[in-house]
């Protein structure tokens, strides 16, 4: 089968698969604060490490759905030059899910979803409590996307990782055991998965 992007129900399905086809995608939950020193948390699932030396990350934003500008969390990290990334492990899938709640620009997801912040060392969001693992960024910049809807935005947000607190209850024998935590990723639809197995290969050279 073969088809081009935006056919798919004249090809038989029900619902855009591309999301279940580059899958399971790590989340990146993301904690900000505006100008005026509110917090705001939302989780992004397209998310990803971009490169390791330095450490840099990006999170990509489709923008409002009442298609009236950029998202919050775009809009306080690049205003503030910083963000943080909470890990979800499955523990927290539940309070992740929650943030994803539309709420007023400036009202603080975290309450909403029985969730404690705490401070950061280098940069002023607050982490997301008991989470496992935080990477603390400096906005790097911003690139805007091509979007198919008028009105509407998509745009990838790059940060530099400059300070990281990892949950030592999560290490074993000196390497990060994910099992310990079960990362949570997403799939399509509103499919989730958390990683509860793994298995090593070595590179060939």
């Amino acid at each position: 089968m073969f088809y081009k992007p935006g056919s798919h129900r004249e090809n038989g399905f029900k619902r855009d698969p591309f999301k279940a086809f580059v899958s399971p995608r790590p989340i990146g939950w993301i904690s900000t604060i505006n100008e005026h020193g509110q917090s705001n948390l939302a989780p992004y699932s397209f998310f990803n490490a971009v490169s390791a030396d330095p450490p840099c990350v990006m999170f990509a934003s489709g923008g409002r759905m009442d298609g009236k500008g950029k998202k919050d969390s775009q809009i306080n990290a690049e205003q503030t030059g910083e963000f943080v990334c909470s890990i979800v492990g499955h523990d927290q899938r539940e309070a992740m899910n929650q943030t994803s709640i539309h709420l007023p620009y400036g009202e603080d997801e975290m309450p909403n979803a029985g969730l404690e912040g705490e401070a950061s060392k280098l940069v002023k969001p607050l982490r997301v409590k008991n989470a496992p693992v935080h990477l603390e960024c400096k906005y790097m910049q911003s690139i805007q996307m091509p979007c198919w809807h008028e009105g509407r935005e998509n745009w990838v947000i790059f940060g530099e990782v400059v300070g990281i607190h990892v949950d030592p209850k999560i290490i074993k024998d000196g390497l990060v055991d994910v099992t310990l935590y079960q990362p949570v990723s997403r799939l399509g639809y509103m499919d989730y998965s958390a990683v509860t197995e793994l298995f090593q290969m070595d590179r060939p050279d």
